[in-house]
């Protein structure tokens, strides 16, 4: 499948790219900037220049899927969280239905199905999350919605824990990565919301 990653910069889009290279899949990045052309160039990985902050509907044109990676960061306020994570988000679903890509991976965190339990000042995030996870369900797309728990540097280890829901918990980013690639070909995950933290199963085998 030709699949569109965007956030393709990020810190868990750079490993979703690096792991999609390994697949029988093609990558294509959508970054924000020229400047970050080359780094997925030396991969031989094609990129697209595409912005959630206006008109990225052309970076949709022949996908077979999405991974929706991108995330306004932790340094934004709530303005820009809304922006990205949330309306960006939506953005991208409505671009995949009208261009006929069915299948799409979305990004979100663990604790969006209950974010009135988190504390105030987390609150906001987990809203813009679970407002785009809904919007997404809303959808004909085959979406699968993965919440990881929070995310470390730690190199992976090929093992997680995958549920519908689970206790708070770390998760190295490019198990993340992983998990999203291999769930894309997974049938029984399509219109799943799962929960991932580091566990004792091998991502192969989920």
């Amino acid at each position: 499948m030709k699949v569109l990653v965007i956030g393709a910069n990020g810190k868990v889009g750079k490993h979703i790219v690096d792991k999609l290279v390994e697949t029988e899949h093609t990558p294509y990045a959508m970054v924000r900037k020229k400047d970050q052309i080359p780094q997925f160039e030396e991969k031989g990985v094609e990129t697209i220049h595409g912005d959630l902050m206006r008109d990225f509907e052309h970076a949709f044109k022949g996908m077979d899927a999405v991974i929706f990676a991108a995330g306004s960061g932790p340094d934004t306020g709530a303005d820009m969280t809304i922006v990205i994570d949330q309306e960006g988000a939506i953005k991208a679903a409505e671009h995949a239905e009208a261009n006929g890509v069915k299948r799409y991976m979305m990004l979100s965190s663990i604790g969006a199905d209950r974010a009135e339990e988190a504390p105030d000042d987390f609150k906001f995030y987990l809203y813009a999350k679970r407002r785009a996870d809904e919007y997404l369900k809303s959808t004909d797309l085959d979406y699968t919605i993965v919440r990881p728990g929070g995310l470390t540097n730690d190199a992976g280890t090929g093992k997680v824990t995958l549920k519908e829901r689970t206790d708070q918990g770390e998760i190295p980013r490019e198990d993340v990565a992983a998990t999203l690639v291999h769930l894309l070909s997974v049938e029984d995950s399509i219109h799943q919301s799962y929960d991932l933290i580091s566990g004792d199963t091998p991502i192969e085998e989920l």
